[in-house]
C-alpha cells in the first residue's frame, strides 16, 4: 500500500500515542461462496477458444472403400454438419457441447426421430445421469423423462474413476485457480474504485488522540472526505506536513504476476498455448501442435460418440477436418498445391481449391511436370521411345 511519511507540527495540544492511521486500503478482498469454472474470465476464454475452433471445423461423413476412405454426401451428412438442431446452427450446437464438456465434464444431447429419420439433436442442459443398482445400463433424466444410454448422445470430457460411464471436468485442478482469479479481480476492482488514490496511511505521533476509533473517523470525515473523488485532498498546513508520497501500483500488489501465473495454470490444464490467453507471444509451431494434439483429442470424443450412436453401417464414421485451422500462410499453401500438382497427386482444380480459388475448365486431369501432360500419356513422350532404324543409303546407280 502507498506510504505517506508525515512530520507532525507541534502547534496544538500534546497528542496521545498512535503510530499510524489507516485511511483506506483494499488489502486482500475475500470473495465467499462457491464459484463455477465459467465465472473466471481466463477459464471462460480458454473454453471459448477451444469450443470456437472445434465448432468451425467441417464434420465429414466418411466411408471405408477398397481404394481408401472417401467422403459421403447424403441427407444424414448434411443434417449433422449443417442443421442438427432446429433452434440453432451446427456451430452453436457444437459450441454448446464442447463448452459444457470442458466445464461440467459431460454434455447430453437427445436425438429426436420421425419415421426412422433424425429430425433433431436437442441439447439437454441439466440432464441428470443415474444408474440403478445391478443395472446393465444407465439413464439420463431430462424434463421428467428417462432415456437409456443407447438413446442419447453422451459426450464425456474425462471418465470418472469411480463411475467410468460418467464424465468429469477439470474442476478439481482449477477450483483453487478460479478462486484466486476472482479474488484477484475483486482486489483490483477495490483498488481502482478507492476514493483515495493511492490508498493512504498517515503516520502520526504515538501520543496522538487518534487511538480512539471515533476520533479517526471524525478526522477522515473532516479532512479526507470529498464530494468529488477527483478533487485533491486539502489538509490544514498546521495539522500535517507531507514530506514524501509513494504511489502504489498493481505491480506492487503482484496482481500482474499472479494473473499471469493463473492464466498459465489454466492453459496447462486445458493444454492450450499460453499466448491464446494473452501470456507470451504467438508461436506458429506451438499453435499447430495444439491443433493436431489436444484439440483433435477432444474432437475424437465427439467423432466416436456420433459414430457409435448415429451410424449403423460398420464402414462409415464421422471425422472432423482440421486443415482450415492450421496456421498456414498463402505462400505455404501455394507451394504445397504446386508441389502436389507437379507430382501428379492433385489436379489443377484441387490445387485451386486448396488456396480458395474457384475451379476452371480443363484442370480436372492429373498432370506431371514435363510440359504438364496427363499422367496416362507420360510414356508417349518421344524422348522415352526407341528411335526407328533408318534405311542405309545405297550406292547403286540407275
Amino acid at each position: 500500500m502507498a506510504i505517506f511519511d508525515f512530520l507532525k507540527r507541534s502547534t496544538r495540544a500534546s497528542p496521545t500515542s498512535v503510530s499510524a492511521i489507516t485511511i483506506n486500503s483494499p488489502g486482500v478482498v475475500t470473495v465467499p461462496g462457491y464459484h463455477l469454472l465459467s465465472d473466471a474470465p481466463e477459464v471462460s476464454a480458454a473454453v471459448g477458444i477451444i469450443a470456437g475452433l472445434i465448432a468451425s471445423m467441417p464434420l465429414h461423413l466418411m466411408e471405408n472403400t477398397k481404394k481408401g476412405d472417401v467422403r459421403v454426401r447424403d441427407q444424414l451428412s448434411r443434417k449433422i454438419d449443417i442443421d442438427p438442431w432446429t433452434l440453432g446452427t451446427r456451430s452453436t450446437w457444437m459450441q454448446w457441447i464442447v463448452e459444457t464438456m470442458l466445464t461440467e465434464g459431460e454434455a447430453v444431447v437427445i436425438p429426436r426421430t420421425a419415421g426412422g429419420l433424425i429430425t433433431d439433436l436437442t441439447p439437454a442442459p441439466g440432464a441428470t445421469l443415474y444408474r440403478p443398482t445391478d443395472s446393465e445400463t444407465y439413464y439420463a433424466r431430462y424434463k421428467d423423462i428417462d432415456y437409456d444410454a443407447d438413446s442419447i448422445l453422451h459426450f464425456r470430457f474425462r471418465p470418472d474413476p469411480d463411475y467410468p460411464w460418467k464424465g468429469i471436468g477439470p474442476e478439481i485442478q482449477l477450483q483453487q485457480v478460479v478462486d484466486s482469479i476472482i479474488q484477484t479481480a475483486q482486489t483490483k476492482t477495490s483498488y481502482m474504485s478507492s476514493e483515495y488514490k493511492p490508498p493512504l496511511i498517515f503516520a502520526v505521533n504515538s501520543d496522538s488522540a487518534f487511538s480512539d476509533s471515533k476520533e479517526r473517523s471524525k478526522f477522515v470525515k473532516s479532512y479526507l472526505t470529498r464530494t468529488d473523488p477527483k478533487e485533491p485532498l486539502v489538509i490544514p498546513a498546521d495539522l500535517i506536513s507531507i514530506h514524501q508520497a509513494k504511489p502504489l501500483s498493481l505491480t506492487d500488489l503482484a496482481i500482474k504476476d499472479g494473473m499471469e501465473l493463473d492464466k498459465k495454470t489454466v492453459a496447462t490444464v486445458y493444454e492450450t498455448p499460453p499466448f491464446l490467453l494473452g501470456v507470451g507471444t504467438f508461436n506458429k509451431d506451438e499453435y499447430n501442435r495444439f491443433i493436431s494434439g489436444p484439440l483433435m483429442r477432444i474432437c475424437k470424443i465427439i467423432e466416436q460418440e456420433l459414430t457409435k450412436k448415429l451410424l449403423l453401417s460398420p464402414d462409415r464414421y464421422w471425422r472432423f477436418n482440421p486443415r482450415a485451422l492450421y496456421a498456414y500462410s498463402l505462400q505455404e499453401l501455394s507451394n504445397i498445391a504446386k508441389t502436389m500438382r507437379d507430382s501428379g497427386l492433385m489436379t489443377g482444380n484441387e490445387a485451386r481449391n486448396w488456396i480458395g480459388l474457384p475451379p476452371k475448365d480443363g484442370l480436372d486431369e492429373l498432370v506431371m511436370l514435363e510440359n504438364y501432360i496427363p499422367t496416362a500419356r507420360l510414356g508417349d513422350q518421344s524422348k522415352l521411345t526407341a528411335p526407328t532404324e533408318k534405311e542405309e543409303p545405297t550406292n547403286e546407280t540407275q
